[in-house]
């Protein structure tokens, strides 16, 4: 049986920020267009955060299965390390999948019900990242359904929940707070790239190679910098606040380009995912300064 720790490091919290990011983001332009409604910013948040843990136990349960964790570098796996049973690591994930359903249709029926389609699209995007008999996980589009799903989807869902519109600050946003959360991925698949290849595991970083997986995490987070002038010139020079994320972007580039591998890359994962917190709540604060001044 594992422990309540270990649960909660399966969940690997490491990536929570990459949840609560896009809900700052999002929330952020709401308020400059003073449209915020802090309760539904509120379920936002539970809702990405339940599919962010949800994926996590899912991504835990399938690779666990097919042996890709056997022989890992990274933090505790549940099922891979033996400590959780398969079954109660799926249970787990779906659990966390079926919160995040609940207060999603809180969510559909006080805004749109076509956005019930879409929240069932999450759902089944979260499940197949490594499930099925074909993960798109395992075939180099995993950064991708990242950026649609943790960048355009619930930034640009957030900021729409609350104020019913599509703005262009909202665009940006997502593709910035995106950005940095492929980088997250790309950081641990960097590391992954010996292990997942014996596993036949076909990530974005096994098919383009170490040094070209390293040069796209520099561009990601350069594209992040140049979304974020993007929302600013959309809102207001209060939002370049987010430039705060450059403190421990810089250090986690250093390291990615400085040729570090294996566990000396798990320290990239947190600096890149606090990278993305503080990018989302700079803005966050810098247009919460505006809409109160």
């Amino acid at each position: 049986m594992a422990t309540a720790a270990q649960w909660i490091e399966g969940a690997r919290p490491r990536t929570l920020p990459a949840a609560v990011a896009p809900v700052l983001a999002g929330t952020a332009v709401a308020l400059h267009l003073d449209s915020a409604v802090w309760w539904k910013a509120a379920l936002a948040l539970v809702v990405s955060l339940a599919l962010q843990v949800g994926v996590n136990y899912a991504n835990d349960y399938s690779d666990g299965i097919r042996g890709t964790d056997a022989d890992r570098v990274g933090p505790l796996r549940l099922v891979g390390s033996g400590v959780a049973s398969p079954r109660s690591v799926k249970l787990a994930a779906f659990a966390a999948f079926g919160a995040a359903a609940v207060v999603g249709l809180v969510l559909a029926a006080t805004t749109a019900w076509w956005l019930v389609a879409v929240g069932a699209l999450c759902v089944v995007a979260a499940w197949f990242y490594t499930g099925g008999s074909r993960p798109y996980g395992y075939l180099g589009l995993g950064e991708v359904m990242v950026f649609v799903f943790f960048g355009l989807v619930a930034v640009m869902g957030t900021t729409y929940v609350q104020t019913s519109s599509w703005p262009l600050a909202a665009l940006y946003a997502a593709v910035g707070v995106g950005a940095l959360a492929c980088a997250i991925l790309v950081a641990n698949n960097l590391r992954d790239i010996p292990t997942d290849t014996v596993a036949g595991k076909r990530t974005l970083a096994v098919v383009l190679g170490d040094a070209r997986t390293r040069g796209l995490y520099g561009l990601l987070l350069g594209a992040a910098l140049v979304a974020l002038v993007g929302v600013a010139l959309e809102t207001d020079l209060w939002a370049l606040l987010g430039l705060v994320a450059l403190v421990p972007a810089t250090r986690a580039v250093r390291v990615v380009l400085g040729g570090t591998t294996g566990r000396g890359l798990v320290p990239v994962l947190q600096l890149t995912g606090v990278a993305e917190l503080l990018y989302a709540a700079g803005i966050f604060l810098g247009l919460l300064l505006t809409s109160t001044l």
